[in-house]
């Protein structure tokens, strides 16, 4: 078995999402999860309660989430919001709705090509209170106390230090702001095998972690008020501390969390 570096599994998942971004045709919808024959999870006409139909198919088309966390966010007129992990820019694009004129949305992303593709989208749509910045979610180009809310879409499996991502986080949020994920986690652990198949990673399954493992995360940067619900299930609050035995099971989750006043 070999272990991969951080580098290196940045480097994996640089290089399939560059991929589907070059390679993007509309009739080939694009899926964060398109490894597993098995999940339903990641269909884009089925993610989101917001209506997507006005955008354009080489935004929806490539969507890679998992969920709907601008719905999860609750976003208000005027508020800033970051997106890790930005992508096509769908979940911008949704956003710069719901802030409005008066608000802002920025997108992060590592992925040249995606930038690229949303930037293009940008200019179509005509939207001046969208800005798209290159960078990894684990260090982010940006200030301190700048936004509102964060949201994520199945974005920060694919980190290989999610606790990082967590502590940049909680660096960029202002006092009383919060975090609304959709993203893939696991009740119980994949093992060490099934972590260095590269293929599942970058698929966004097998970097999923165990449930306690990731609010662990979320806890030790800083954040309060934590709640995980899984998508298929939402009226159900997870046990956010105990972890099951035997092999892992991944499923599509909705994640908040606040960053408290002081």
């Amino acid at each position: 078995m070999t272990t991969l570096s951080s580098e290196q599994i940045h480097e994996e998942v640089r290089q399939r999402y560059g991929r589907i971004a070059d390679e993007f045709k509309l009739e080939v919808k694009g899926s964060c999860c398109e490894t597993s024959s098995t999940s339903d999870c990641c269909s884009s006409s089925e993610l989101y309660d917001l209506d997507i139909s006005t955008l354009p198919e080489d935004v929806t088309g490539l969507s890679l989430g998992c969920g709907d966390p601008i719905t999860l966010a609750e976003l208000k007129p005027g508020q800033t919001v970051l997106d890790l992990g930005s992508g096509g820019g769908i979940d911008c694009f949704l956003a710069a709705r719901q802030v409005g004129e008066t608000g802002r949305v920025i997108g992060v992303d590592m992925t040249r090509s995606m930038l690229e593709k949303a930037n293009r989208n940008k200019e179509k749509m005509g939207l001046e209170n969208v800005e798209f910045h290159y960078g990894q979610i684990e260090a982010l180009p940006l200030d301190a106390e700048l936004v509102d809310v964060i949201v994520s879409n199945c974005v920060i499996n694919l980190s290989p230090d999610k606790p990082a991502v967590f502590r940049e986080a909680f660096r960029v949020l202002k006092p009383g702001g919060k975090i609304a994920v959709s993203d893939i986690v696991t009740q119980g652990r994949f093992s060490p095998e099934e972590k260095a198949d590269m293929a599942a990673w970058t698929g966004c399954i097998t970097g999923a972690e165990d449930v306690a493992d990731y609010v662990a995360a979320i806890k030790a940067a800083g954040f309060s008020s934590i709640s995980v619900r899984d998508k298929a299930h939402p009226d159900i609050e997870l046990a956010l501390s105990s972890r099951m035995e035997g092999p892992a099971r991944w499923f599509s989750a909705r994640v908040t969390a606040v960053k408290p006043l002081s």
